[in-house]
């Protein structure tokens, strides 16, 4: 294939503003639709969502609250390292998603949920809605921006450092949730990352 063949098929492929926009409304949905699955369910996951999973169950604030909040301070380093378009998309993502986690209780009613159950689906709907965000160049921000900087500026290890602090979270929470609840909250990242290692590789797309 020539290079001016490759550039034509790149341009065809590129998503135009309003299916970013599509994505990022369907993306966040999905997650704030798995949150409220592991709220119901008292489960936790890992990074910034899991710490305002952790603060709304010990203090009861508003999940969409803390999680906005806690993303604040990432966004210049997320312009620093990504770039402006990114963090506009990240920051309309976590907005969404903090709405979206309000919004869903008023249109839905979970009376009884297996939290088996709500680890599995749970980790599903979390992996696609994710999928769906790094296909559009979009995120939920949080402690990966802050690995990915202190990896380029300390070359500390983005992996090793973003494990520590889901270790820290699930460690902490052991003095709310049950061990089982623990257990299925792992699993359910387990799940989470599967789909995305399984339906997320750069050697498949263009864009």
């Amino acid at each position: 294939m020539s290079d001016v063949t490759f550039m034509e098929e790149k341009k065809k492929t590129e998503h135009r503003w309003f299916e970013d926009a599509m994505a990022l409304l369907m993306g966040t949905s999905l997650v704030s639709f798995g949150v409220l699955f592991l709220k119901h369910a008292g489960l936790l996951t890992g990074g910034t969502a899991g710490l305002s999973l952790l603060l709304h169950y010990k203090y009861g604030i508003a999940f969409g609250i803390v999680f906005f909040l806690i993303n604040l301070p990432f966004y210049y380093l997320a312009i620093r390292r990504m770039g402006l378009a990114f963090t506009i998309k990240t920051f309309t993502a976590v907005f969404l998603v903090s709405t979206f986690s309000s919004l869903h209780d008023k249109f839905i009613t979970i009376q009884d949920l297996n939290p088996l159950y709500a680890a599995i689906f749970g980790g599903f709907i979390f992996g696609v809605g994710f999928i769906i965000l790094f296909r559009h160049k979009a995120s939920l921000g949080g402690f990966n921006i802050l690995a990915l900087y202190l990896q380029d500026r300390f070359s500390i290890k983005a992996g090793w450092l973003l494990m520590g602090v889901d270790i820290t979270i699930m460690l902490i929470s052991l003095s709310i949730v049950s061990t089982y609840q623990l257990i299925l909250s792992i699993f359910c990242g387990l799940v989470l990352n599967l789909i995305i290692a399984l339906n997320h590789r750069q050697d498949r797309y263009t864009v």
